[in-house]
């Protein structure tokens, strides 16, 4: 049994169900998982845990500020240990942008901070614009126009493949 970190920052939801679907799986396993939320207010140190997951959402393409600033004060204690990340945005319902060697925010992110998990994934989020606000909701419906996307304002789509979730849940355990 491992002690396992499961650090997330999400925007809309969808990356902390992410989360919570992996430490369903990994409690099954028999693994202690602490789920952390990244905040301004939150200090998370990673020390006391064996293996680190790390969920990063992405908002007009870019990862929040804070998964940046936890990677870098946990630099030292994440390489001496097993870790994943994985991230979560739109783009990646596009089956060319949807592995870590394809998905442009993931590639950005781990250029950034010069860190590089032994475990990488990239999830497809949910687009349900009722919870957007109403600038949000014209941004994003922008996006997606100039994507491909559905644009109708009730749309509400799940893009995340579960099964991809419970295999990278199987992966990380195996770290």
């Amino acid at each position: 049994m491992a002690k396992i970190l499961i650090a997330y920052s999400t925007v809309d939801g969808q990356t902390r169900r992410i989360c919570e679907r992996l430490r369903q799986r990994l409690e099954a396993l028999a693994h202690a998982v602490t789920l952390e939320q990244m905040r301004d207010d939150v200090v998370i140190d990673a020390a006391p845990f064996d293996k680190v997951i790390i969920g990063a959402s992405v908002r007009y393409g870019k990862h929040r500020a804070h998964v940046r600033q936890f990677i870098a004060a946990n630099a030292h204690k994440l390489d001496g240990k097993p870790t994943a990340l994985f991230s979560v945005n739109l783009v990646a319902r596009k089956s060319e942008k949807n592995t870590p060697a394809t998905n442009p925010y993931l590639r950005k992110l781990l250029a950034e901070v010069g860190w590089q998990p032994q475990c990488a994934a990239v999830f497809a989020g949910r687009l349900d614009y009722a919870l957007y606000g109403f600038w949000d909701r014209q941004i994003i419906r922008l996006i997606m126009k100039l994507t491909g996307g559905p644009t109708a304002r009730d749309a509400k789509v799940e893009y995340t493949d579960w099964e991809q979730v419970d295999a990278f849940a199987q992966q990380c355990a195996a770290l």
